[in-house]
């Protein structure tokens, strides 16, 4: 029986994940490709990114009742299941993972009896925002470090960082995007220290607004399910260890929507948010903006304090026009930045 190839698309926050699989299926060179994507947060909006990209409606499918591999059970193996039943016509299936997803519990999902015969992961790609990397500005590093300073049982990693080094140690592939921000030098620094978390052997590649060939993205032929030994698990180590209440996302991690009545421009909300940015541990906002007078949807998204807003496409008959943000952070007082975005 011939197996489905799974590709895996992780990486945090913001790195580009998104962007990457729009020009995959807008360049698809023919492929039939589905889509699982998997969101922190209650509103859907990569999923509905990737669907102005995908001719067909059922070759998209959205997981949005927290990250992958906490709801790998009661999630990810039906709609693999149900993919499944369909799958003379599908060449490949694409995953992208929430930013906050473990790339490993996923993997051994791959070896369930009723999976295992009909798929094999062709690979993880890892995506990595480059400039946020070259700044220190994910995950509010400096943030991190200020606590750290202050606070001297503060002195292992946070599981935020864990769970990057875990996005990297599984990959096959890592994918730096936004590279085109960097000059070599600073491209080449960043590419040695992530080098430093990868396996033998796995390339590393840039790329500028998502533009890679799908013949690099697909095809690789990892059989990643069967390799799961020489991939690193900060996760795995804890449960061995006994510490089974650690993970990459506590409770103190948030997501939430904000809807926006007031009329904004583009350009005022985005100061928001990054005033935002200065006074929280937020790691993302993203979402749609109704711009009066205007028939297009716009979408803003950012990372620490870069903001982009751009038209996707136009508003369609009987869709309801609004404003409405994601935020996505650490231990966030959810009115008061609601309250600031809002006013």
């Amino acid at each position: 029986m011939k197996k489905v190839p799974v590709t895996i698309i992780t990486g945090f926050l913001g790195s580009g994940k998104t962007t990457l699989i729009s020009h995959l299926l807008r360049n698809n060179q023919g492929r039939r490709l589905a889509v699982i994507v998997n969101e922190f947060g209650a509103m859907g909006i990569d999923g509905e990114l990737i669907r102005t990209c995908c001719e067909n409606e059922e070759d998209i499918v959205e997981l949005n009742n927290g990250c992958l591999c906490c709801t790998v059970q009661e999630e990810f193996l039906p709609t693999m299941l149900q993919l499944m039943e369909r799958k003379e016509n599908i060449d490949h299936i694409i995953i992208e993972t929430s930013g906050l997803a473990l790339p490993k519990p996923l993997l051994h999902a791959f070896n369930w009896p009723d999976l295992k015969p009909q798929i094999t992961v062709d690979a993880v790609v890892t995506v990595v925002d480059a400039v946020g990397q070259a700044t220190g500005e994910i995950c509010n590093r400096e943030l991190v470090q200020a606590q750290r300073l202050a606070d001297d049982s503060l002195d292992h990693e946070t599981p935020i960082e864990e769970l990057f080094e875990d996005q990297l140690s599984c990959a096959d592939l890592v994918v730096m995007t936004k590279s085109d921000l960097l000059d070599a030098a600073g491209f080449e620094q960043v590419k040695g220290i992530i080098s430093k978390e990868l396996r033998t052997g796995v390339k590393v590649i840039s790329a500028a607004k998502g533009v890679v060939d799908p013949a690099v993205l697909l095809g690789i032929g990892a059989a990643a399910e069967d390799d799961l030994d020489s991939r690193h698990s900060h996760h795995e180590e804890d449960h061995a260890n006994g510490h089974h209440d650690h993970h990459h996302h506590d409770e103190d991690i948030q997501s939430f929507v904000v809807d926006i009545t007031a009329p904004h421009t583009p350009e005022s909300l985005t100061e928001k948010c990054i005033t935002l940015v200065n006074g929280h541990e937020i790691y993302r906002i993203k979402g749609f903006i109704d711009v009066p007078g205007k028939p297009m949807r716009m979408v803003l998204q950012g990372v620490s304090q870069r903001f982009e807003h751009y038209f996707d496409r136009p508003w369609k008959p009987g869709e309801t026009r609004k404003t409405s943000l994601v935020v996505i952070g650490h231990d966030l007082d959810e009115a008061a930045i609601t309250a600031a975005l809002c006013n």
